[in-house]
């Protein structure tokens, strides 16, 4: 599946999502949205890498086709007709990144180079996120004079902490690997972008190893208990085991370490 913006492959159970534009345009955004859909879609899935093909992650949204194709709303009337419809519009693209935070089997993001704005709107809605040495992160919205509104604002909280997270949005400054390492934004950082790539792909065929339906049903509890109080996380997977702790997995996983042999997990 291949548009120019987007490409989708799937190597066995390991799903690789390649942003092929350095920018967002619009018409990325439904690319993205339709890409995670048919990732969301397919049952043989269990995990994802977010990657990208150029000479950086993502510079962020594509301020000059946005406003060649959406000038008149963004910055146009400043009636309640036009701004319900940039308001829609700001919804519709919210909507693509969440699908990245909504799919159901974990999604690591392989970060190389820059990565701004809404690149990093699309890496917080990641479950993981690797980079390379050389990948430079910025919250930048703030210094083009706008409100980050697809996503960091709302998720980097839980990555790096609310103190963090205020800090790179105030300032909209650079951020390199070391620091994004230090403070949580990401899980390791490899010296190029083959070592990336080899790491994330170990880090997929890791998680896909596992009983898939114990995987998503990680992440949909981990899901459900952001934002809430410990008590309801625990009545909400209390629920979730007795209703989907039977399976043919738990069986073979009980059954291979009785008999000391690797399990063959087939998500039933």
């Amino acid at each position: 599946m291949t548009d120019g913006l987007v490409r989708v492959e799937r190597a066995e159970n390991i799903t690789t999502v390649t942003l092929e534009s350095l920018t967002m345009t619009p018409r990325f955004f439904q690319a993205l949205g339709e890409a995670f859909g048919a990732v969301a879609a397919d049952r043989e899935v269990r995990a994802v890498i977010v990657a990208a093909s150029g000479k950086a992650f993502s510079y962020g949204l594509d301020l000059r086709e946005a406003m060649a194709e959406q000038g008149e709303l963004i910055a146009g009337p400043t009636l309640a007709g036009p701004r319900t419809e940039l308001l829609g519009l700001i919804r519709k693209w919210q909507a693509s990144v969440s699908a990245v935070a909504d799919c159901p089997v974990p999604v690591i993001a392989a970060i190389h180079g820059w990565c701004i704005g809404g690149g990093l709107d699309l890496a917080a809605a990641c479950d993981l996120r690797l980079c390379t040495s050389d990948a430079r992160f910025s919250l930048r919205e703030t210094r083009l004079a706008m409100v980050a509104d697809l996503g960091s604002l709302q998720r980097l909280p839980a990555i790096v902490g609310q103190g963090y997270l205020r800090e790179l949005a105030f300032t909209g400054r650079d951020v390199g690997a070391p620091t994004a390492l230090a403070r949580g934004l990401v899980n390791a950082v490899y010296a190029d972008r083959a070592a990336l790539e080899a790491g994330a792909r170990a880090l997929a065929a890791e998680i896909a190893a596992n009983p898939p339906l114990a995987v998503r049903g990680v992440k949909e509890v981990l899901a459900f208990g952001e934002g809430k109080a410990a008590r309801e996380g625990l009545a909400y997977v209390a629920a979730w085991n007795a209703a989907f702790l039977a399976s043919e997995d738990l069986g073979e996983a009980m059954g291979a370490f009785a008999e000391k042999r690797a399990p063959r997990f087939r998500g039933r």
